[in-house]
C-alpha cells in the first residue's frame, strides 16, 4: 500500500492535529501522507506528533511496525532519565519497547511508520 503522491504543500502547524487513539491528553498528531493498517499489518505513514507542555505517557510500549523519529523542536525525556533536544533521531524495528515519554516545554516529532514489505 504505497503512499499517495503529494508535491510540496504548506503544513499548518497550528490546526488539523487530532487526538491519537489510546494516547494520554496533550498528545496529538497530524498525518502528512499514507495510512497504517495495524490490524492487517500493512501500509506506511508519515506524521507529525506533538506533545503539549508537560504532556507524558505513563508506560513503555511497543508496536509491530518500524518507526523512525526525528525531534524537530522542544524537549523529550525518555523513561525519566534520557533527555533529548532538537535534531536527534531514532530508528526502531518492530517489538522494541520504548518510553514512557515526557516533554517539559512541549515538542514536535516527525515520524515515519511502516511494515516490512512481504
Amino acid at each position: 500500500m504505497p503512499k499517495e503522491h503529494k508535491e510540496f504543500f504548506e503544513v499548518d502547524l497550528k490546526n488539523g492535529f487530532e487526538k491519537v487513539p489510546g494516547y494520554p491528553p496533550g498528545i496529538t498528531h497530524k498525518i502528512l501522507a499514507g495510512f497504517l493498517d495495524e490490524k492487517n499489518k500493512v501500509g506506511a505513514r508519515t506524521r507529525l506528533l506533538r506533545f503539549e507542555p508537560d504532556a507524558f505517557t505513563t508506560v513503555p510500549f511497543e508496536h509491530e511496525y518500524w518507526e523512525e523519529v526525528f525531534l524537530v523542536s522542544g524537549d523529550l525525556t525518555v523513561a525519566d532519565r534520557e533527555h533529548f533536544k532538537p535534531f536527534t533521531y531514532a530508528c526502531r524495528p518492530p517489538h522494541v519497547p520504548h518510553g514512557p515519554f515526557r516533554s517539559k516545554t512541549g515538542c514536535l516529532l516527525y515520524e515515519v511508520h511502516y511494515f516490512e514489505p512481504e
